[in-house]
């Protein structure tokens, strides 16, 4: 067995047995609030809540919120707006990282409580004036069997509760496998999910405001394709929420 493999099994075998150590920077918690992080690694996570494109929420120093980035207005994504509540890099990186690949999904809790809690004022509206409904972007089954859970799923359901409004798990699918985008450049990533969703059940979507909840939001991609498919069902409008997007914010 690789060490790798190792490593999967083992990180979630250490969290029933020691659930107060933080993924971030490895040294136990006794903070109550946002267990398994300890305090000082959980308030200094990245997030992102200055002035950003009232389209695809890129953050733009200077840029007043209700304008659109030049991208956007050169070329308008097939989502009505994006937003994401933090930055993906140093420990938003590293919890995402441990939730995903270390399958460490005692992150989940309080990265979803962080997703609500900082979502609500991220967003252009109240949640419950924006969606009708949340749509978690699914894994294709093989890969939900890899690795067991899908952690936008995980992320979309308390927010779901919070919010008060139905959780549409299966409305969306993946019907084929897709390379991980981690290893493409920005065209080989559209390319890569293009076509790759396709909506299981359309008289969930037709005609909803529908709020699309990820973990990462990079070149917007995989964003898009799920989007463009849920708005060909006959969605009325689109939203992306995410934990973390890449940003030089």
């Amino acid at each position: 067995m690789t060490a790798s493999a190792v490593t999967r099994w083992l990180d979630p075998l250490l969290d029933l047995l020691f659930p107060a150590v933080c993924p971030v920077c490895g040294h136990r918690s006794d903070d109550a609030r946002h267990r398994p992080f300890c305090a000082p690694c959980w308030d200094n996570l990245p997030l992102l809540t200055g002035p950003a494109c009232r389209i695809c929420g890129e953050p733009f120093a200077g840029l007043a919120d209700d304008l659109a980035c030049e991208a956007c207005l050169r070329a308008p994504p097939p989502f009505d707006y994006a937003r994401a509540v933090a930055a993906y890099r140093d420990g938003m990186r590293t919890a995402i990282h441990a939730l995903k690949y270390r399958r460490r999904t005692t992150l989940a809790p309080p990265l979803a409580r962080l997703l609500a809690d900082v979502g609500s004022r991220v967003l252009p509206a109240a949640p419950g004036d924006l969606a009708d409904a949340i749509v978690p972007v699914p894994l294709h089954p093989g890969r939900l069997a890899e690795r067991g859970f899908n952690q936008a799923e995980l992320l979309a359901a308390p927010c779901a509760a919070r919010w008060r409004l139905p959780l549409l798990s299966h409305a969306l699918t993946r019907r084929r496998p897709t390379r991980p985008q981690t290893e493409l450049d920005a065209a080989a990533r559209r390319a890569n999910v293009a076509g790759a969703f396709a909506v299981a059940q359309p008289g969930e979507v037709a005609g909803r405001r529908l709020l699309l909840v990820d973990d990462v939001l990079t070149t917007g991609a995989t964003a898009s394709a799920a989007a463009h498919a849920l708005g060909q069902s006959g969605a009325a409008s689109v939203g992306i929420l995410v934990l973390a997007r890449v940003s030089d914010a």
